[in-house]
Protein backbone atom coordinates (compact mmCIF):
# COMPACT_ATOMS: atom_id res chain seq x y z
CA UNK A 1 0.00 0.00 0.00
CA UNK A 2 1.96 2.95 1.26
CA UNK A 3 5.18 4.25 -0.18
CA UNK A 4 7.74 4.16 2.59
CA UNK A 5 10.05 6.98 3.54
CA UNK A 6 9.52 10.62 2.88
CA UNK A 7 11.39 10.28 -0.42
CA UNK A 8 8.98 7.53 -1.58
CA UNK A 9 9.16 6.21 -5.11
CA UNK A 10 7.44 9.14 -6.64
CA UNK A 11 9.20 11.14 -9.31
CA UNK A 12 8.40 13.73 -11.92
CA UNK A 13 10.77 15.52 -14.26
CA UNK A 14 10.24 19.25 -14.06
CA UNK A 15 10.02 20.42 -17.65
CA UNK A 16 13.19 22.40 -18.29
CA UNK A 17 11.75 25.28 -20.24
CA UNK A 18 12.40 27.92 -17.59
CA UNK A 19 15.53 30.03 -18.22
CA UNK A 20 17.13 31.99 -15.41
CA UNK A 21 16.62 35.21 -17.35
CA UNK A 22 13.84 35.45 -19.87
CA UNK A 23 14.11 37.48 -23.02
CA UNK A 24 12.54 40.91 -22.84
CA UNK A 25 13.59 43.77 -20.58
CA UNK A 26 10.07 44.24 -19.22
CA UNK A 27 9.83 40.72 -17.85
CA UNK A 28 11.18 40.07 -14.35
CA UNK A 29 13.57 37.13 -14.09
CA UNK A 30 12.59 33.80 -12.59
CA UNK A 31 14.44 33.28 -9.33
CA UNK A 32 15.63 29.74 -8.62
CA UNK A 33 17.23 27.87 -5.78
CA UNK A 34 17.55 24.22 -4.89
CA UNK A 35 18.81 21.98 -2.16
CA UNK A 36 18.62 18.65 -0.38
CA UNK A 37 15.95 17.79 2.19
CA UNK A 38 13.91 14.80 3.35
CA UNK A 39 16.33 12.41 1.67
CA UNK A 40 15.75 13.93 -1.76
CA UNK A 41 16.25 17.13 -3.74
CA UNK A 42 14.03 20.16 -4.04
CA UNK A 43 13.79 22.93 -6.64
CA UNK A 44 12.01 26.24 -6.21
CA UNK A 45 11.22 28.63 -9.09
CA UNK A 46 9.35 31.90 -8.57
CA UNK A 47 9.03 35.46 -9.75
CA UNK A 48 7.40 38.63 -8.51
CA UNK A 49 6.42 41.96 -10.00
CA UNK A 50 7.52 43.61 -6.76
CA UNK A 51 11.01 43.50 -5.21
CA UNK A 52 11.59 40.54 -2.91
CA UNK A 53 14.38 39.45 -0.60
CA UNK A 54 15.59 36.27 -2.31
CA UNK A 55 17.94 35.34 0.53
CA UNK A 56 15.21 35.70 3.15
CA UNK A 57 12.88 33.54 1.09
CA UNK A 58 15.49 30.77 0.81
CA UNK A 59 16.20 30.94 4.55
CA UNK A 60 12.48 30.70 5.31
CA UNK A 61 12.13 27.64 3.07
CA UNK A 62 15.09 25.89 4.69
CA UNK A 63 13.70 26.65 8.14
CA UNK A 64 10.32 25.21 7.18
CA UNK A 65 11.93 21.96 6.03
CA UNK A 66 13.37 21.61 9.52
CA UNK A 67 9.95 22.13 11.09
CA UNK A 68 8.38 19.50 8.81
CA UNK A 69 11.15 17.00 9.50
CA UNK A 70 10.69 17.35 13.26
CA UNK A 71 6.98 16.74 12.78
CA UNK A 72 6.64 13.90 10.28
CA UNK A 73 9.91 12.01 9.83
CA UNK A 74 9.80 8.28 10.54
CA UNK A 75 13.61 8.28 10.67
CA UNK A 76 13.89 10.64 13.64
CA UNK A 77 13.05 9.07 17.01
CA UNK A 78 12.33 12.55 18.35
CA UNK A 79 9.82 13.51 15.64
CA UNK A 80 6.23 14.02 16.75
CA UNK A 81 4.97 11.02 14.80
CA UNK A 82 7.71 8.70 16.08
CA UNK A 83 7.10 9.76 19.67
CA UNK A 84 3.43 8.91 19.09
CA UNK A 85 4.45 5.51 17.67
CA UNK A 86 6.79 4.76 20.57
CA UNK A 87 4.15 5.29 23.26
CA UNK A 88 2.36 1.95 23.42
CA UNK A 89 -0.85 2.71 25.24
CA UNK A 90 -4.42 3.67 24.39
CA UNK A 91 -4.45 7.11 26.00
CA UNK A 92 -5.01 10.35 24.09
CA UNK A 93 -1.79 11.91 22.78
CA UNK A 94 -1.22 15.43 21.53
CA UNK A 95 0.24 15.45 18.01
CA UNK A 96 -0.79 18.89 16.75
CA UNK A 97 -3.19 20.20 14.14
CA UNK A 98 -0.96 19.31 11.21
CA UNK A 99 -0.85 15.57 11.84
CA UNK A 100 -4.53 15.40 12.74
CA UNK A 101 -5.44 17.17 9.51
CA UNK A 102 -3.38 14.63 7.53
CA UNK A 103 -5.07 11.75 9.36
CA UNK A 104 -8.46 13.20 8.43
CA UNK A 105 -7.49 13.20 4.75
CA UNK A 106 -6.13 9.66 5.08
CA UNK A 107 -9.34 8.43 6.72
CA UNK A 108 -11.36 9.68 3.75
CA UNK A 109 -9.03 8.04 1.24
CA UNK A 110 -8.88 4.85 3.31
CA UNK A 111 -12.66 4.46 3.24
CA UNK A 112 -12.96 5.31 -0.45
CA UNK A 113 -10.14 2.90 -1.38
CA UNK A 114 -11.79 0.05 0.57
CA UNK A 115 -8.84 -0.16 2.94
CA UNK A 116 -6.11 -0.47 0.32
CA UNK A 117 -4.64 2.83 1.55
CA UNK A 118 -3.81 2.78 5.25
CA UNK A 119 -1.43 4.91 7.33
CA UNK A 120 -1.02 2.15 9.94
CA UNK A 121 0.85 -0.11 7.53
CA UNK A 122 4.23 0.58 9.11
CA UNK A 123 4.62 -2.86 10.80
CA UNK A 124 3.99 -4.59 7.47
CA UNK A 125 6.57 -2.45 5.74
CA UNK A 126 9.11 -3.32 8.42
CA UNK A 127 8.18 -7.02 8.14
CA UNK A 128 9.03 -7.03 4.43
CA UNK A 129 12.36 -5.34 5.10
CA UNK A 130 11.74 -2.36 2.84
CA UNK A 131 13.69 -0.11 5.18
CA UNK A 132 17.01 -1.67 4.19
CA UNK A 133 18.78 -2.95 1.11
CA UNK A 134 17.54 -6.53 1.26
CA UNK A 135 14.07 -7.95 0.88
CA UNK A 136 12.73 -10.36 3.50
CA UNK A 137 9.88 -12.44 2.14
CA UNK A 138 7.74 -13.24 5.18
CA UNK A 139 5.65 -16.32 5.69
CA UNK A 140 1.89 -16.19 5.37
CA UNK A 141 1.71 -16.83 9.11
CA UNK A 142 3.85 -13.78 9.86
CA UNK A 143 1.79 -11.67 7.46
CA UNK A 144 -1.47 -12.72 9.11
CA UNK A 145 -0.03 -11.96 12.53
CA UNK A 146 1.21 -8.53 11.47
CA UNK A 147 -2.11 -7.70 9.81
CA UNK A 148 -3.63 -7.81 13.29
CA UNK A 149 -1.71 -4.58 14.02
CA UNK A 150 -3.06 -2.82 10.93
CA UNK A 151 -6.21 -0.76 10.54
CA UNK A 152 -7.17 2.92 10.26
CA UNK A 153 -10.28 2.13 12.32
CA UNK A 154 -7.90 1.59 15.26
CA UNK A 155 -6.64 5.18 15.02
CA UNK A 156 -9.07 7.60 16.64
CA UNK A 157 -9.20 11.37 16.21
CA UNK A 158 -10.06 12.88 19.60
CA UNK A 159 -10.07 16.52 18.54
CA UNK A 160 -8.11 18.87 16.26
CA UNK A 161 -4.81 18.20 18.06
CA UNK A 162 -5.09 14.75 19.66
CA UNK A 163 -5.07 11.14 18.46
CA UNK A 164 -5.64 7.91 20.34
CA UNK A 165 -4.62 4.37 19.53
CA UNK A 166 -7.36 1.83 20.11
CA UNK A 167 -4.62 -0.81 19.99
CA UNK A 168 -1.46 -0.02 21.93
CA UNK A 169 1.03 -1.37 19.36
CA UNK A 170 -0.43 0.62 16.44
CA UNK A 171 2.21 2.42 14.33
CA UNK A 172 1.62 5.25 11.86
CA UNK A 173 3.64 5.99 8.71
CA UNK A 174 2.84 9.33 7.08
CA UNK A 175 5.26 8.97 4.18
CA UNK A 176 2.50 8.49 1.58
CA UNK A 177 1.12 11.94 2.36
CA UNK A 178 4.07 13.77 3.93
CA UNK A 179 5.72 14.87 0.71
CA UNK A 180 2.49 16.38 -0.53
CA UNK A 181 2.14 18.16 2.81
CA UNK A 182 5.72 19.41 2.47
CA UNK A 183 4.98 20.83 -0.98
CA UNK A 184 1.93 22.58 0.47
CA UNK A 185 3.89 24.05 3.40
CA UNK A 186 6.75 25.34 1.24
CA UNK A 187 4.20 26.85 -1.14
CA UNK A 188 2.61 28.63 1.82
CA UNK A 189 6.00 30.03 2.80
CA UNK A 190 6.30 31.61 -0.65
CA UNK A 191 2.74 32.94 -0.50
CA UNK A 192 3.44 34.49 2.89
CA UNK A 193 6.35 36.33 1.29
CA UNK A 194 3.99 37.81 -1.28
CA UNK A 195 4.95 35.42 -4.10
CA UNK A 196 1.98 34.72 -6.37
CA UNK A 197 3.79 32.89 -9.20
CA UNK A 198 5.84 29.83 -8.32
CA UNK A 199 6.70 26.19 -8.95
CA UNK A 200 7.65 24.14 -5.89
CA UNK A 201 9.08 20.66 -6.49
CA UNK A 202 10.24 18.19 -3.84
CA UNK A 203 11.43 14.76 -4.93
CA UNK A 204 9.40 15.06 -8.12
CA UNK A 205 6.17 16.10 -6.41
CA UNK A 206 5.09 19.65 -7.14
CA UNK A 207 2.66 22.52 -6.98
CA UNK A 208 2.33 25.57 -9.19
CA UNK A 209 0.54 28.87 -8.84
CA UNK A 210 0.13 31.67 -11.33
CA UNK A 211 2.20 31.63 -14.51
CA UNK A 212 5.60 32.49 -15.96
CA UNK A 213 6.57 36.13 -16.58
CA UNK A 214 5.81 35.82 -20.30
CA UNK A 215 2.21 34.87 -19.33
CA UNK A 216 2.70 31.28 -20.43
CA UNK A 217 1.53 28.52 -18.09
CA UNK A 218 3.87 26.40 -16.04
CA UNK A 219 4.56 23.13 -17.84
CA UNK A 220 5.95 19.93 -16.34
CA UNK A 221 6.77 16.50 -17.70
CA UNK A 222 5.71 13.12 -16.33
CA UNK A 223 8.48 10.57 -16.35
CA UNK A 224 8.24 7.42 -18.45
CA UNK A 225 7.40 4.75 -15.83
CA UNK A 226 10.01 2.13 -16.64
CA UNK A 227 12.97 1.03 -14.48
CA UNK A 228 16.25 2.63 -15.48
CA UNK A 229 14.67 5.23 -17.73
CA UNK A 230 14.50 8.96 -17.11
CA UNK A 231 12.73 10.09 -20.22
CA UNK A 232 9.55 12.06 -20.74
CA UNK A 233 6.19 10.33 -21.08
CA UNK A 234 3.80 13.29 -21.12
CA UNK A 235 3.82 17.07 -20.76
CA UNK A 236 1.20 18.64 -18.50
CA UNK A 237 0.25 22.29 -18.93
CA UNK A 238 -1.17 23.56 -15.65
CA UNK A 239 -3.83 26.23 -15.12
CA UNK A 240 -2.78 29.85 -14.70
CA UNK A 241 -5.76 31.02 -12.67
CA UNK A 242 -5.79 28.45 -9.85
CA UNK A 243 -3.06 26.55 -7.94
CA UNK A 244 -2.51 22.95 -8.99
CA UNK A 245 -0.55 20.09 -7.43
CA UNK A 246 0.77 17.15 -9.47
CA UNK A 247 1.64 13.97 -7.57
CA UNK A 248 2.81 10.70 -9.14
CA UNK A 249 3.09 7.23 -7.59
CA UNK A 250 4.73 4.36 -9.40
CA UNK A 251 5.89 0.77 -8.97
CA UNK A 252 8.88 1.15 -11.25
CA UNK A 253 11.54 2.81 -9.08
CA UNK A 254 11.75 1.07 -5.71
CA UNK A 255 11.46 -2.68 -5.91
CA UNK A 256 13.29 -5.92 -5.21
CA UNK A 257 13.82 -8.89 -7.51
CA UNK A 258 13.87 -12.24 -5.73
CA UNK A 259 13.42 -15.81 -6.97
CA UNK A 260 12.44 -14.61 -10.44
CA UNK A 261 9.71 -12.30 -9.11
CA UNK A 262 9.62 -8.54 -8.74
CA UNK A 263 8.29 -7.13 -5.45
CA UNK A 264 7.10 -3.53 -5.44
CA UNK A 265 7.31 -1.29 -2.39
CA UNK A 266 3.58 -0.66 -2.81
CA UNK A 267 1.84 -2.82 -0.21
CA UNK A 268 -1.87 -3.55 -0.21
CA UNK A 269 -2.89 -3.10 3.43
CA UNK A 270 -5.81 -5.50 2.98
CA UNK A 271 -3.65 -8.54 2.24
CA UNK A 272 -0.26 -7.45 3.57
CA UNK A 273 1.59 -8.08 0.30
CA UNK A 274 3.04 -6.04 -2.57
CA UNK A 275 0.66 -5.29 -5.42
CA UNK A 276 0.99 -7.57 -8.46
CA UNK A 277 -1.16 -5.80 -11.07
CA UNK A 278 0.18 -4.12 -14.21
CA UNK A 279 -0.66 -0.53 -13.25
CA UNK A 280 2.79 1.08 -13.05
CA UNK A 281 2.02 4.77 -12.56
CA UNK A 282 -0.75 7.10 -11.41
CA UNK A 283 -0.54 10.88 -11.64
CA UNK A 284 -3.12 12.92 -9.74
CA UNK A 285 -3.80 16.62 -10.33
CA UNK A 286 -5.59 18.36 -7.45
CA UNK A 287 -5.55 21.78 -5.78
CA UNK A 288 -4.38 20.29 -2.46
CA UNK A 289 -0.96 18.56 -2.60
CA UNK A 290 -1.66 16.41 0.48
CA UNK A 291 -4.91 15.11 -1.01
CA UNK A 292 -3.22 14.49 -4.35
CA UNK A 293 -0.36 12.61 -2.67
CA UNK A 294 -2.65 10.27 -0.75
CA UNK A 295 -4.87 9.60 -3.77
CA UNK A 296 -1.98 8.85 -6.12
CA UNK A 297 -0.83 6.11 -3.74
CA UNK A 298 -4.34 4.77 -3.15
CA UNK A 299 -5.22 4.56 -6.84
CA UNK A 300 -1.94 2.84 -7.63
CA UNK A 301 -2.62 0.34 -4.86
CA UNK A 302 -6.09 -0.42 -6.23
CA UNK A 303 -4.98 -1.16 -9.80
CA UNK A 304 -6.37 0.01 -13.12
CA UNK A 305 -9.99 -1.18 -12.94
CA UNK A 306 -10.83 -0.45 -9.30
CA UNK A 307 -8.65 2.65 -9.29
CA UNK A 308 -10.37 4.14 -12.32
CA UNK A 309 -13.83 3.39 -10.94
CA UNK A 310 -13.04 5.04 -7.62
CA UNK A 311 -11.29 8.03 -9.24
CA UNK A 312 -14.44 8.64 -11.28
CA UNK A 313 -16.71 8.23 -8.26
CA UNK A 314 -14.58 10.55 -6.12
CA UNK A 315 -14.09 13.05 -8.96
CA UNK A 316 -10.29 12.72 -8.93
CA UNK A 317 -8.35 13.89 -12.00
CA UNK A 318 -5.90 11.07 -12.64
CA UNK A 319 -3.69 9.74 -15.42
CA UNK A 320 -3.19 5.94 -15.29
CA UNK A 321 -0.36 4.14 -17.09
CA UNK A 322 -0.37 0.34 -17.34
CA UNK A 323 2.28 -1.92 -18.81
CA UNK A 324 1.33 -4.75 -21.13
CA UNK A 325 4.41 -6.58 -22.34
CA UNK A 326 6.56 -3.78 -23.77
CA UNK A 327 3.71 -1.33 -24.25
CA UNK A 328 2.64 1.49 -21.98
CA UNK A 329 -1.08 2.22 -22.17
CA UNK A 330 -2.55 5.47 -20.89
CA UNK A 331 -6.05 6.21 -19.64
CA UNK A 332 -7.64 9.21 -17.96
CA UNK A 333 -10.33 9.49 -15.33
CA UNK A 334 -13.55 11.25 -16.33
CA UNK A 335 -12.73 14.44 -14.37
CA UNK A 336 -9.38 14.71 -16.16
CA UNK A 337 -10.99 14.11 -19.56
CA UNK A 338 -13.50 16.84 -18.82
CA UNK A 339 -10.96 19.34 -17.48
CA UNK A 340 -10.70 22.62 -19.37
CA UNK A 341 -7.70 23.92 -17.39
CA UNK A 342 -5.29 20.96 -17.37
CA UNK A 343 -3.84 20.01 -20.76
CA UNK A 344 -1.88 16.78 -21.25
CA UNK A 345 0.24 16.51 -24.41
Amino acid sequence: MLLHGITSIKRLIVHCLIPFFLVGCTEPPIQKFEGFAQGTTYHISYWSELPVDAKAIQVSVEKEFGVIDKLLSNYRPDSVIEVFNSVENTESQEVGREIVSLVRIAETVNRASLGCYDLTIKPLFDLWGFRGDALTIPSDTDIRKTLQQIGMRKLEIIDDTHLRKQQADLKVDLSSIAQGYSVARISEVLAQQGIQHYLVEIGGELKTAGHKPDLNAWRIAVERPLPGEQTMQKIITLPKDVPAAVMTSGTYRHYFDANGQRYSHILDARVGKPVTHNLVSVTVIHPDPSVADAWSTALLCLGQTDGMNIANAEKISALFITQQDNQLLESKSEPLIGSTTVIIH
